[in-house]
C-alpha cells in the first residue's frame, strides 16, 4: 500500500478571519495531479477528541455566486456556523466541481437541466457517471490535523462509507438538511431518489 506522504502533501497554513469567526486555512496537494484542496479548522482539540467535520465539494456557483439551483452554498454556510457553535471542527473543502466533472461540464449539465433533464440524467447524457468524486485524501488531511474521531455532517451515505473504508472513525452522522428553495426542490428530490441522500422527503413535497 502506498505511503500517503508519497501521494499527498500538507503545504502550509495561515489565519483566515471570516464573518463567522477566525479559522485557519490549510493547503494540501495531490502530488500526481497537482490538484489543490483546503481544510478550514476552528478551535483547538486533543488527539482523542471527537470533532464535527464536513467534507464539502467545491461548488463555485453555489459557494461563491450564491446560486439557489443547488443547496451547496447553504450547506457550507450552515457547516461553518455549526463548527463555530461547537467551538471546534473542520471543513474539508475538496476541489471537485460538479460531483467531479468540472466547472465547464457542469455548465453544460445546467443547460441540459434547463431542457428538463435532472442532474443525474444530465451527467449521464454528457458521458459521465452521476458522481465521480473521490474522498481518498480525506484521511491524510485529518491525520495531518491530528484528528482521529469525527461526527460527519452529511446527508450523503457515500461519504460515510468512503471514510469508513479509509479507516476514519465516524461516531455519528449529523444531517445537514439546509437550503431548500423553489429552484432546487427537484434537484434535492433527485439526490434523494437516485443518489441515496438522506433528506426529509416530506420537505420536498
Amino acid at each position: 500500500m502506498p505511503n500517503p506522504h508519497d501521494l499527498y502533501e500538507y503545504v502550509s497554513s495561515a489565519k483566515l478571519p471570516t464573518r463567522f469567526g477566525e479559522f485557519r486555512i490549510h493547503g494540501f496537494v495531490e502530488k500526481q495531479t497537482q490538484k489543490e484542496h483546503i481544510a478550514l479548522s476552528f478551535g483547538k482539540w486533543g488527539p482523542n477528541d471527537v470533532l464535527q467535520i464536513r467534507i464539502h465539494s467545491e461548488c463555485l456557483t453555489g459557494d461563491a455566486l450564491f446560486s439557489t439551483k443547488c443547496d451547496c452554498g447553504f450547506q457550507l454556510e450552515k457547516a461553518l456556523q455549526n463548527v463555530v457553535a461547537d467551538s471546534r471542527g473542520i471543513i474539508l473543502y475538496l476541489r471537485q466541481e460538479g460531483r467531479g466533472i468540472g466547472l465547464i461540464n457542469k455548465i453544460k449539465a445546467y443547460q441540459l437541466q434547463d431542457q428538463g433533464f435532472d442532474t443525474v440524467e444530465a451527467n449521464n447524457h454528457l458521458g459521465f457517471d452521476a458522481d465521480l468524486r473521490s474522498y481518498d485524501i480525506c484521511k491524510f488531511m485529518l491525520e495531518s490535523l491530528d484528528v482521529k474521531n469525527v461526527y460527519l455532517m452529511t446527508n450523503n451515505p457515500k461519504k460515510v462509507r468512503a471514510l469508513e473504508k479509509l479507516g476514519v472513525n465516524i461516531l455519528a452522522r449529523h444531517p445537514i438538511d439546509h437550503g431548500m428553495t423553489k429552484d432546487n426542490v427537484g434537484y434535492l428530490r433527485t439526490k434523494t431518489e437516485k443518489l441515496g441522500h438522506h433528506f426529509d422527503v416530506a420537505k420536498l413535497k
